[in-house]
């Protein structure tokens, strides 16, 4: 049997996906795709599950999308028709930066080597990504012929504002790891024999963290994206309405006043 596209391990609350392509830079196919949404459908429905790590085996996080994938690759016979690229990003890319999205725990990417193309934004679809110092973030897409896809058109503005969004996508040019967290496009760059435990340790302390309030905050951080500040108070209300019923909310009052460390227990 051929080992499965994406590794999976645990420890205490904490899952790790690594993507299982090393060979091929773990360039995405159908079958990867498959595997990963899978994967992190078990998560989410795993409620053992406090956070997932998500990185790639070997010396790449992730090269985007696999171009000799027979979902992409175009046909070289005269007059064939063209493949449907608005089709795979329906298909499989879309569904895959909702999942992530929209996981019920916080996702921290471990970016090792290259993350280019999608698998770029793969890793910037997470809620923290940290990076090794000899990774790098490429948005390819226009050396092809493309745009970015896998949420790139939503995240890069936001991440970096309008102009270096632009240069980034236009220019299609290398970004070494301790530019991207110069520039706010990722939350930290770390020596690369640090990379693993310091995601680790990032992991564990979310892992211990009230989870349900992590998430609405992932949630209500994104909405206010759209929202007026009147819009995004209101929403504020609402949600906090809602966490101060959690039970977590009682337990950090009462570790807080009893001077103790809270454990959280919602999900």
């Amino acid at each position: 049997m051929s080992e499965p596209l994406v590794l999976v391990s645990n420890a205490d609350a904490v899952r790790t996906l690594s993507l299982n392509r090393p060979a091929a830079l773990n360039s995405f196919t159908t079958e990867l795709h498959a595997e990963l949404m899978a994967a992190l459908e078990s998560a989410a429905r795993d409620d053992s599950v406090r956070c997932v790590v998500l990185t790639g085996a070997g010396r790449a996080f992730c090269a985007g999308q696999d171009l000799a994938d027979p979902s992409v690759a175009p046909d070289p016979t005269p007059g064939a028709a063209p493949k449907d690229l608005g089709r795979v990003i329906s298909t499989y890319y879309a569904p895959l930066v909702a999942r992530l999205r929209s996981m019920p725990v916080p996702v921290v990417a471990a970016v090792n080597g290259v993350a280019a193309g999608a698998g770029a934004n793969l890793a910037l679809c997470c809620d923290l990504v940290v990076a090794g110092r000899s990774a790098s973030f490429i948005q390819a897409f226009t050396r092809i012929g493309l745009v970015p896809d896998t949420g790139g058109t939503w995240l890069l503005p936001r991440l970096v504002g309008s102009a270096r969004a632009l240069g980034i996508a236009l220019l299609g040019d290398k970004l070494p790891a301790e530019e991207a967290a110069r520039i706010g496009l990722i939350w930290q760059c770390v020596d690369d024999a640090a990379l693993a435990d310091t995601a680790a340790a990032l992991a564990s302390k979310l892992a211990t963290m009230p989870t349900r309030a992590l998430v609405a905050t992932r949630q209500a951080l994104t909405a206010a994206q759209d929202m007026s500040l009147d819009a995004a108070l209101a929403e504020e209300a609402r949600i906090q309405r809602e966490m101060g019923n959690a039970n977590d909310y009682r337990e950090g009052v009462e570790a807080f006043r009893a001077k103790r460390a809270p454990v959280f227990k919602d999900r």
